[in-house]
């Protein structure tokens, strides 16, 4: 009898046992199911969480990219995919002293497209001389180029040379003369043939210019007096053919390996003191350019025309001749492949 009770006891105490690690069991399988329940939950929130950020920083960029195509095509009017393997840059250069004409207002002193061939670096100068005539963009008003700065700006000045080259602008710089002191004293001066003992004075416009012929090394002052002489002989034809060689010198300075370390220096006068259409989208393609530019010399040209017959202060282009020269510039192939 005793053993009948001591087994019913040991089987009673196993059952509830097992009922003891059933419920242990199914507390777990609970709090497992819980602690997932969680985790999914969070990761779902987070995701969702993710995807409307995504969903808001790619409206947001989206909203600031259409306000930048907007704002670059106001300013430099609608870019032709056909110029799309080239960087055309407009380079402006004001000067704020009394003319022959006798305007004050800021003018367009030196007017030069860079044009660099984004498959081998290759650079191209286009000068357009300051005093070209030209039908106004969007007007029936004819004056010299060189005032539209004043009438509206880069943006304006960027459309007329679109028109006039039939090329697309993608990007304009515009500096004073100051400005342009200070980014060749910002590397060192620039090496150059003076042809000429140049020696001008004029009170009026503040303009003091001695330069004594043969090879000089030019500081910012003294680069300024060079490209803004004119010669009795030449007058402003002249002063664009010391531009195509200022031009030409300052390149190689550009190549030289100590520029490296003035970099930041000229990065930081172009940001505080340059009038540009660049943004945050055009500045790293921009630098990136500039990082592959080719060893060979650049081309350099002259807007072809001739002086008018009745004001001989007036450019008249020769709309055949410059047409023929930009066709061989860009060529409908495109442009040519680094060999």
């Amino acid at each position: 009898m005793d053993k009948i009770n001591v087994t019913q006891q040991n089987i009673k105490h196993k059952r509830k046992l097992l009922a003891q690690r059933r419920r242990r069991a199914r507390l777990r399988l609970l709090i497992l199911l819980l602690f997932l329940g969680v985790i999914v939950t969070g990761v779902l929130f987070a995701g969702y969480a993710l995807v409307s950020l995504g969903s808001k920083l790619n409206q947001e960029y989206q909203t600031m990219y259409e306000g930048y195509t907007q704002r670059q095509q106001m300013r430099r009017g609608t870019i032709d995919p056909r110029f799309d393997g080239y960087t055309n840059v407009l380079i402006v250069g004001l000067d704020e002293g009394v003319d022959i004409d006798g305007s004050t207002a800021k003018k367009a002193d030196g007017i030069v497209v860079a044009s660099f061939e984004n498959n081998t670096g290759r650079l191209r100068f286009i000068h357009i001389p300051q005093d070209t005539w030209v039908n106004v963009t969007g007007s029936q008003e004819q004056t010299k180029i060189k005032y539209l700065y004043a009438m509206g700006g880069a943006p304006m000045l960027t459309r007329q040379v679109n028109n006039l080259l039939g090329i697309s602008i993608h990007q304009y710089i515009v500096l004073d003369m100051a400005v342009f002191s200070e980014l060749i004293d910002a590397i060192d001066g620039v090496d150059i043939y003076v042809e000429e003992d140049m020696n001008y004075d004029d009170a009026e416009g503040n303009i003091s210019i001695h330069l004594p012929q043969g090879y000089q090394h030019l500081n910012g002052k003294q680069a300024q007096q060079y490209l803004r002489y004119r010669s009795d002989d030449l007058d402003d034809l002249g002063r664009i053919q010391r531009q195509q060689r200022f031009c030409k010198a300052l390149y190689q300075n550009l190549l030289q390996l100590r520029t490296l370390t003035k970099l930041p220096t000229i990065a930081e006068i172009i940001k505080q003191r340059v009038e540009t259409s660049a943004e945050i989208f055009d500045s790293v393609y921009l630098a990136n350019t500039l990082r592959h530019l080719s060893s060979v010399p650049p081309e350099s040209i002259i807007l072809p025309g001739a002086p008018a017959a009745d004001d001989p202060s007036i450019w008249v282009l020769d709309d055949a001749a410059a047409a023929q020269r930009i066709q061989e510039l860009f060529p409908a192939e495109g442009p040519s492949e680094e060999k």
